[in-house]
């Protein structure tokens, strides 16, 4: 039950940010007789004294207020329950057609959000426990309110609730499999809706102004500089560096780069547009394709030559690296067994009574306990960190001069199915909420974007598990042991890079983007909350 004058820590988590508009601090003042009703929906905020809800019931019976305000007085007591959710165990949960309660639909956008959020983290406990039953009912009752073309939080919990389903689904591989048969993966699709992020937030060129700024001041003077891609699909960042290049008072250097990606199509495409602006530049350059995934790539196929300065650019790739067979380390490490047995499922409970009260109020009290595996030490840390590592230290061997890493910041990689849907309740709102305020929600290519790139990462987090579970995002608090254990130590990103930087924030003409330093490197904000990292590093030779 949520207490009266104390944020849950699931409040604290999502609500806390000031993100996103559907959940923000929202005031509702409400003529009841002759009192006004002034209702904070923040996850912190004090529930007004009882005796003034006593007060408001005797002159009211709107559901949505009573629910909403937070307190209902219960029939034949003067005590008032201290939460807005139990309002619903006046309900009835049994399935039909339609709404059980048509007025959800009536409400405002800040308090179906919350009511969504509640029905979310409830749904998937009863998910996590296997409880196909109430997992169910669940998901019906969140389709009643969530809508892919509706307001944030809408879209998110039809996208959250997509991911749970096939989930649960997956229980069923025979049912999965056919589900999903007739499903074509086109790589063009995916590389357009990466351009389509490209082009509609500014995180990627974010990243791509960072990352170039940086070579270059690494590059200055240098005559031969070889840049390995580590995910070679779009083209504008190394035209944009070209450009930089055949600028340098001391003339441009032969530059080579080497492209990695799975599609030979994709390479020969990007081979194309960037000779062709080389030639236009007079700038001497080589394009070196090499068809492969990440975690398949051979070091020695990327061909580095004495004498050519190195540099590594990585735009949201080494998260995949790791991929881990959870089901090994299960096996293999009692302190996560007991974590995935118990950990955050000790609230979880079998529903004898079918009310939405109860759906609720007993599974959203003790919801979020951060696992242990949440933390850097754990033993799913360390064994999801030797793939990387031993990629790092593969690049170590090459002695790059610099490598600039992008990456989500955020702990996606938990164990608990309960941990990740927290951060990415957290992480997606934000993003969905840039959108929203960026691009009208008419737009067929913001629904690209949140179904094709942001709804396919979600499915992955919360869907997949062991080796398919690809979108394990991370932290830069935990990538940064990573590289100074593999030998890289840290550059700071210029005072000029981040000028530049900022004055592409300002050249979207949008508030709420924010650009601020951590620990010598460069973490992009929506508001306050941290969604993307750009770090540089460099080879350090031991002694």
């Amino acid at each position: 039950m949520l207490l009266r004058g104390k944020p849950t820590e699931i409040g604290a988590k999502i609500y806390n940010f000031g993100y996103p508009s559907c959940i923000q601090k929202t005031s509702l003042a409400i003529d009841v007789g002759s009192v006004p009703l002034q209702s904070h929906i923040y996850c912190n905020a004090m529930w007004p004294d009882p005796a003034f809800f006593v007060h408001i019931r005797s002159r009211t019976t709107d559901p949505i207020l009573l629910l909403m305000a937070g307190m209902v007085q219960e029939e034949g007591s003067s005590s008032v329950t201290s939460s807005p959710l139990q309002f619903f165990s006046l309900m009835s949960l049994s399935p039909g057609l339609g709404s059980p309660y048509p007025w959800l639909r009536e409400m405002k956008s800040e308090e179906r959000g919350l009511c969504l959020i509640h029905l979310l983290v409830a749904c998937a406990n009863h998910v996590a426990a296997g409880s196909v039953e109430n997992a169910n009912i669940g998901l019906e009752h969140i389709s009643h309110l969530s809508s892919p073309d509706g307001d944030t939080m809408q879209r998110i919990a039809a996208y959250f609730t997509e991911a749970l389903a096939d989930r649960m689904l997956k229980g069923w591989p025979g049912l999965h499999k056919a589900f999903n048969s007739t499903k074509i993966a086109s790589v063009s699709e995916e590389i357009l809706v990466k351009r389509l992020f490209f082009e509609l937030c500014p995180f990627l060129r974010l990243s791509y102004v960072l990352t170039n700024q940086a070579i270059l001041e690494a590059m200055e003077g240098e005559k031969v500089v070889h840049i390995i891609d580590l995910h070679s699909y779009e083209s504008a960042q190394w035209i944009n560096l070209l450009q930089l290049l055949s600028a340098r008072p001391e003339g441009p250097p032969h530059l080579r780069i080497t492209g990695i990606h799975e599609q030979k199509e994709v390479l020969e495409q990007m081979a194309h547009q960037l000779n062709e602006e080389a030639e236009k530049l007079d700038i001497p350059f080589q394009f070196n394709p090499i068809v492969s995934r990440l975690e398949n790539l051979d070091v020695q196929s990327l061909r580095v030559k004495t004498g050519e300065a190195l540099a590594v650019s990585s735009v949201l790739q080494l998260h995949s690296l790791l991929t881990f067979d959870d089901e090994i380390l299960r096996r293999n490490s009692p302190l996560v067994s007991k974590n995935i047995n118990s950990g955050n499922l000790q609230g979880v409970f079998q529903m004898n009574s079918r009310t939405l009260g109860d759906f609720l109020e007993k599974d959203v009290s003790n919801v979020y306990s951060p696992s242990p595996d949440s933390t850097s030490s754990s033993p799913l840390s360390l064994a999801t960190s030797q793939k990387v590592m031993n990629f790092l230290n593969a690049l170590w061997g090459l002695s790059p001069k610099l490598m600039v890493v992008t990456e989500q910041e955020s702990n996606h990689n938990g164990y608990s199915l309960i941990d990740r849907i927290i951060e990415s309740l957290n992480y997606y709102a934000a993003l969905f909420d840039c959108l929203e305020s960026t691009v009208p929600r008419a737009s067929i290519e913001r629904q690209k974007v949140e179904k094709m790139l942001f709804g396919e990462e979600i499915k992955n987090i919360i869907a997949c598990e062991g080796l398919e579970r690809k979108e394990r995002h991370e932290k830069l608090e935990k990538w940064i042991p990573r590289f100074e254990v593999a030998g890289f130590c840290r550059v700071p990103l210029s005072y000029h890079a981040m000028l530049q930087a900022r004055r592409l924030l300002q050249s979207y003409g949008y508030d709420g983007y924010k650009i601020k330093e951590e620990s010598g490197c460069l973490v992009i904000c929506w508001h306050n909350l941290p969604l993307y990292s750009v770090s540089a590093w460099r080879f350090r030779r031991y002694s």
